[in-house]
């Protein structure tokens, strides 16, 4: 993970409410069809659906999210479903509490 890739995803407010959201899905998300919302991820329509934005204004932050490796997607049929990538979000916090 490119640290300065993983800032700048970070520097965003909506990106950093998705990560938190993605933190509890099951309590933030109502359930899907396809996938489980703890196993698979969740849904980037439902994503889309709780920010009140348009799934293309979705797509942008997840893939700026995928990019800096916060986030995995996986294909499940015709959907991209989310989760966080636990181990890198651990390893950006253990870098900003290092003092970078």
């Amino acid at each position: 993970m490119k640290f300065a890739v993983a800032l700048r995803a970070l520097a965003n407010e909506r990106r950093l409410q998705i990560l938190e959201w993605l933190r509890d899905p099951r309590r933030h998300f109502r359930e899907q069809e396809d996938g489980d919302l703890v196993e698979d991820g969740v849904c980037g329509l439902l994503i889309a659906e709780k920010l009140g934005v348009s799934a293309p204004t979705v797509s942008e932050h997840m893939r700026v999210l995928t990019a800096a490796k916060l986030v995995r997607a996986k294909r499940i049929k015709q959907w991209t479903m989310y989760k966080r990538n636990e181990t890198a979000i651990a390893a950006i916090k253990r870098s900003i509490q290092d003092g970078l």
